[in-house]
């Protein structure tokens, strides 16, 4: 099993839960988050006047999936993310040694 953390556009959030719910992976969690790249915020005029804002709000969406559905799951998020701007984000993919639901006390990959 594998964890899969993508940092994107909150503005792409809505396309991407779509895409993931048309091929069938609704299961996942959303987070409001604020951090910098490599352009280390951006700078606005506002009235004359320039402004630099070094946190910029982003969107992480986590999702646990089997070893087999990464590459599907990395993929739409990719594409349905993707604007070709600076800032588009990054995709992280981490491996996850177990996973229970407390409901059921079921383990594994039956948990997910």
């Amino acid at each position: 099993m594998k964890k899969i953390e993508a940092i994107i556009r909150p503005a792409k959030v809505g396309d991407v839960c779509a895409a993931l719910n048309k091929i069938g992976h609704p299961g996942l969690m959303i987070t409001e988050i604020e951090g910098h790249g490599k352009q280390r915020g951006i700078e606005q005029e506002f009235r004359g006047k320039i402004y630099k804002t070094e946190l910029i709000t982003k969107a992480k969406i986590e999702i646990i999936v089997t070893d087999q559905d990464v590459d599907k799951i990395t993929k739409v998020i990719r594409e349905n993310a993707l604007t070709g701007k600076v800032g588009d984000g990054k995709i992280f993919i981490y491996p996850v040694a177990d996973v229970i639901r407390i409901r059921t006390a079921e383990q594994g990959e039956a948990a997910v």
